[in-house]
């Protein structure tokens, strides 16, 4: 998983330095060009990524910064039952907050115990330089809402027909020359 990671880190840079964000909202508009959206289908394994935009604003958060914002993506992959391309649209909504390795945002308790709060937001991500890659993020989205057993719409799995139930030792008579006893 940990290599997975790595690979869509590395896929599409769209890197943004945290002083450019540290006083003032920044906003960035982002487009995957033909060679990117390849690169990203091919990590992601779909057939085709048509499409990828992200509208995103990087807000100053204590001594990091704050991503929100919307992506849009339209995906070509093979459909499970019929295995015919078809497209899908998809789409997410960002929200991470990051800070540089050893802010005091990271600081855990001392005694080390790890308190689970569902309701409560996710804990910053832990940068290990003075930039936040805006398309990491965008692409780990994409990958989380896309669909792992594709399935073209209005395609349904009609099992065949076998007439009489078959028994499980029909294989093994076929073999021997033999009708098998049900």
């Amino acid at each position: 998983m940990a290599a997975d990671r790595l690979d869509i880190a590395k896929v599409w840079p769209q890197p943004l330095a945290l002083h450019e964000a540290a006083k003032a909202p920044v906003q960035r508009k982002l487009a995957a060009d033909e060679e990117s959206r390849a690169r990203i289908a091919k990590v992601l394994g779909l057939d085709k990524l048509i499409a990828l935009n992200a509208d995103l604003r990087v807000a100053p958060w204590l001594d990091g910064v704050e991503i929100s914002g919307r992506w849009t993506a339209t995906v070509e992959q093979t459909c499970g039952v019929t295995l015919e391309p078809f497209q899908s649209e998809l789409d997410g909504r960002l929200q991470i907050r990051a800070v540089p390795e050893g802010s005091q945002a990271l600081a855990t308790s001392e005694d080390h115990e790890l308190e689970l709060d569902i309701e409560a937001d996710d804990p910053p991500d832990a940068l290990s330089s003075g930039e936040v890659d805006l398309g990491a993020y965008v692409v780990e989205d994409l990958s989380l809402a896309i669909d792992p057993f594709p399935r073209k719409p209005g395609a349904a799995f009609e099992a065949p027909d076998t007439g009489a139930e078959i028994s499980p030792f029909a294989v093994l008579a076929k073999l021997k020359g033999g009708t098998p006893d049900a």
